[in-house]
């Protein structure tokens, strides 16, 4: 069935003209509103008002236009059934086979400073959802199109088969639809929920990014969803896993952590190691692999600087399963691509915009939805949250933000001795934290590290003295804590007992 007659009504102009114009040639009469009207007149093209269409205005500053039953019956009415066709021909309903709409630009709205709640309101687009609504759930006989690019599909397909377009594509288009509608629902929803501080359902609607290799083991299919692409882009390598998803995600929060040039190991989102050095990036990658030079055999290397040749150099000579940078240099891309199945994994500049979304975790029947524990708390004004005899040294504070810092990153029960600039012992997901500094101290000792005047820093409360005495008898100096058990006295007198100097944040940064 040719298309005859379209209807047109768009917030967003670009290829309008290009549209507008292949429509005319093939002699469909086109009908608009406003705006878009105005800018088909302006072309030279014939353009029909809707109202002058209904025969009825517009109301209520244009909230009331388009919501008309010569306009959704146009669109709803089957053409396969007469009685259908009976009832239309009989309400002076005429058929309208092309539907042309982008919605309101809420998103862009709300995404800018200083918005009211009234002027967010405003741009609910009404009319537009339910004209693509009606044209989509009568795809058989009617085309719709809610994206700029796909107006040159359209002409091409109306050029090819004599002024109609394929079920094929109206099928396709139909589906964009429903997804763009739900997502802007979702939108608008979450946006309502957040200003107006209402109880309410969460929604999520996402298109697919990627089939992912399989989940977290082979046996288990996996996909991901959403807009992955703008935070990571994959440069080489074997396809991505959910296991090397979840990995990225990981690494890419713990360098965000850092400014200074780093370098961190990781495995099973776990850190191995973490370094920094103001004058080479090759540097910190020694002080982070020195923490543990087994551990990083298959596991993630991630900076926060672009990746230069000389460090691509060192570690291209370990077996490594995922590099992630902010960029790499050309020479080092080079000679990463010898390793045909190593992913390279470029970190892009819509991740940071992500560090605000929440935290999403799936349950027998439903999810969890968490704010994203983004910052390392309790830093600011050290100086005044000591719990000690003994006041931390500079050299010992400057240690303690360092380790602060990646505990956060560790799971829990965590434990981490650090210097200044690297780490030197990592313990983690012990039952106990006594376990998980003895881990620690064990580790450390492997590597041939020496702990003494190192500092200690803990996830979440010593529950009792052993932990903290047990890393003061590896060599720590100095400890950091969320304080808050009811044993703190007890710990405090322990680290007085042995002139270490110690810290309480007032702030846990639990990870399970």
């Amino acid at each position: 069935m040719k298309i005859e007659r379209a209807l047109i009504s768009v917030s967003d102009k670009s290829g309008l003209e290009e549209l507008a114009k292949g429509l005319s040639e093939h002699g469909v009469e086109i009908l608009s509103t406003g705006g878009t009207a105005k800018a088909i007149a302006d072309l030279g093209i014939p353009v029909k008002e809707v109202s002058d269409f209904t025969g009825f205005p517009e109301l209520f500053d244009g909230r009331v236009k388009t919501l008309h039953p010569k306009i959704h019956g146009g669109l709803l009415h089957r053409r396969d059934v007469d009685e259908h066709v009976s009832q239309a021909e009989a309400n002076d309903i005429q058929r309208i086979d092309l539907v042309v709409v982008n919605l309101y630009p809420f998103e862009e709205t709300v995404a800018k400073e200083g918005v009211t709640i009234s002027e967010a309101i405003e741009q609910i687009d009404i009319g537009g959802p339910s004209m693509l609504r009606s044209a989509a759930k009568n795809r058989d006989a009617v085309t719709v199109v809610v994206d700029p690019d796909d107006y040159s599909c359209i002409i091409e397909e109306m050029n090819e088969h004599d002024g109609a377009t394929t079920l094929k594509t109206r099928e396709r288009l139909a589906i964009k639809v429903f997804q763009r509608t739900s997502e802007y629902d979702r939108a608008i929803s979450q946006y309502l929920n957040d200003e107006q501080e209402t109880e309410s359902s969460f929604s999520i609607s996402l298109p697919l990014a990627q089939e992912l290799r399989y989940g977290e083991n082979p046996h288990q299919e996996a996909a991901l969803y959403g807009n992955f692409d703008d935070c990571f882009k994959q440069l080489q390598g074997k396809g991505l896993s959910y296991t090397n998803v979840i990995d990225i995600a990981a690494a890419a929060e713990l360098i965000h952590e850092f400014r200074r040039p780093a370098v961190a190991i990781l495995k099973h989102t776990n850190p191995c190691g973490v370094g920094v050095d103001d004058e080479e990036l090759r540097l910190a990658w020694e002080k982070a692999f020195e923490t543990d030079r087994q551990a990083p055999f298959g596991g993630v290397i991630v900076c926060n600087r672009p990746l230069d040749v000389g460090l691509a150099r060192v570690i291209s000579e370990i077996f490594t399963d995922v590099i992630i940078a902010p960029e790499f240099e050309t020479e080092a891309r080079a000679l990463l691509q010898k390793k045909k199945n190593l992913r390279l994994i470029q970190v892009l500049g819509g991740y940071k915009k992500t560090l605000q979304d929440p935290v999403i975790t799936s349950t027998p029947g439903g999810i969890m939805v968490m704010d994203r524990d983004t910052e390392a708390l309790g830093l600011d004004n050290i100086e005044e949250k000591v719990k000690t005899n003994r006041p931390p040294t500079k050299e010992e504070i400057e240690a303690m933000r360092f380790a602060w810092r990646v505990v956060k990153h560790v799971k829990s029960n965590a434990i981490v001795f650090a210097d200044k600039d690297r780490t030197l012992g990592i313990g983690a997901g012990q039952m106990a934290r006594v376990d998980s500094c003895r881990l620690a101290v064990w580790k450390a000792e492997q590597a041939g590290l020496d702990l003494k005047g190192s500092v200690v820093a803990s996830d979440a409360m010593f529950p009792f003295p052993d932990g903290l005495v047990s890393a003061i008898e590896a060599g720590a100096t100095a400890a950091i804590q969320p304080g808050g058990s009811i044993r703190d006295e007890e710990v405090i007198a322990a680290a007085n007992e042995h002139d270490a100097a110690m810290v309480f944040t007032g702030h846990r940064h639990f990870l399970h």
